[in-house]
């Protein structure tokens, strides 16, 4: 299987979304994407930065103690705040979401007593001001606060409670996917942040709240829990609700508002006509020969600045389906090789021109002659992206477990590489 095979399979996998903007109030904020890393200089947005999501990828139980569940991994705060008033709508905007990945939609803030954008997240009071969980569990899987959101074009609107006092909070909006729950561990959350600056006459400061440590236990009934089977009830996890609305198991549990009509539409679809198949080609050309090329390929048109009132256009909703599928085996004897190539991939992406490299692509041509992703890629995914998963997914791929020092991974997730034996 030729490298690039591997980058185009490891792109597939990567198939859960990030917030790539949100709503406040019917205008429009950039969220965060880690391809803003590669940006001299990086926009500044409302969303946290998590450069190190390289793979949209998700937050272990095992991790509940550590500052990764939070905002996700090693997120640092935004760099400014979306104004919303109390009582006001933010509406979540999710490139996109796998509908095989059910759960519940939780929504918590945060008071930063100061500036957010350089506030300690460790210290941070969460309190939940809506949870949305089990819709309705009558049949196999059920539907889910995760499949609403999905069908609201991969939005979710939460409302901001009436009672907040003005202030700079910190809003954390998460979705936990239990898809493969049922085993220990096996519970995945996607938790986002982004910063807002909450205006009216509220008198809650949230002063007191739970720690984002504390917010759950790998034991939790909701965090523990199999799904394929009809469930009379669901308990969202984390803390006892304290505003909004929100049911753990409820036919009308916590629907999300109808977005305003900025809302039904995305973040920024920045790629440029024309650049896919030339960053595709030069990835190849780098590939066989790591000298790089020469094409010249157009810079991703600019993206909306924060505050912008027009919204970009929204992705469709139907690239939501799940890469099960795209797990690629291989015998023990082929690490060696593997790992010598994921040694080389720096050297690759060193070889291949900036301007290739950080050329958006929202999908692969049929003509390179590989498997094709059935769905568009994540908004901001770049060459460079892909070759940085595909160390990832190789590194993972051969990582040794157990005394014996033995090759193989348990596959629990699509993104796990499984080995043939």
């Amino acid at each position: 299987m030729s490298l690039l095979t591997f980058a185009v399979l490891a792109a597939t996998a990567a198939a859960h979304g990030t917030v790539s903007g949100i709503v406040a109030d019917g205008t429009y904020y950039l969220g965060y994407n880690p391809s803003f890393q590669y940006q001299n200089p990086p926009p500044t947005v409302v969303g946290w930065s998590i450069p190190e999501d390289q793979d949209n990828g998700f937050v272990a139980p095992f991790s509940y103690t550590d500052p990764d569940i939070i905002c996700h991994k090693s997120a640092t705060p935004g760099g400014t705040s979306a104004t919303i008033k109390a009582g006001g709508t933010v509406d979540f905007q999710w490139t996109t979401w796998p509908e095989s990945h059910k759960g519940p939609v939780i929504g918590y803030m945060a008071n930063c007593h100061g500036d957010c954008t350089s506030v300690d997240k460790t210290s941070l009071q969460w309190v939940k001001v809506e949870e949305s969980g089990l819709v309705d569990g009558s049949t196999t899987l059920g539907q889910w606060a995760s499949d609403k959101l999905i069908a609201n074009n991969n939005t979710w609107s939460h409302i901001i409670p009436s009672a907040i006092a003005p202030g700079h909070y910190v809003f954390r909006h998460e979705i936990i996917a239990l898809h493969s729950a049922s085993d220990a561990g096996g519970a995945q959350n996607y938790p986002q942040c982004v910063n807002l600056e909450v205006t009216g006459s509220g008198t809650d400061d949230l002063a007191s709240g739970t720690l984002g440590t504390a917010l759950y236990k790998p034991d939790d009934a909701g965090i523990k829990i199999g799904i394929y089977q009809p469930l009379s009830s669901y308990a969202v996890p984390g803390p006892a609700l304290m505003f909004g609305t929100g049911s753990g198991t409820d036919e009308n549990a916590s629907v999300p508002a109808e977005p305003s009509s900025a809302a039904m539409t995305s973040a920024p679809a920045t790629s440029t006509a024309g650049s896919t198949s030339k960053a595709v080609s030069s990835l190849s050309a780098a590939t066989s020969n790591a000298a790089g090329s020469n094409d010249e390929v157009a810079e991703p048109s600019s993206t909306p600045e924060a505050g912008s009132s027009a919204a970009p256009s929204r992705i469709s909703a139907n690239t939501n389906s799940d890469t099960q599928t795209s797990t690629v085996y291989v015998t023990a004897t082929a690490a060696p090789t593997s790992l010598m190539l994921t040694g080389l991939i720096p050297s690759i992406t060193a070889a291949i021109p900036t301007s290739v490299a950080t050329a958006e692509i929202t999908a692969l041509p049929s003509a390179i002659g590989v498997p094709v992703p059935g769905a568009n890629l994540p908004n901001g995914f770049t060459v460079k992206d892909l070759l940085e998963w595909l160390k990832y997914v190789m590194t993972a791929m051969f990582k040794s477990r157990g005394a014996s020092g033995e090759v193989g991974l348990g596959r629990t997730h699509s993104r796990d590489i499984g080995v043939a034996a």
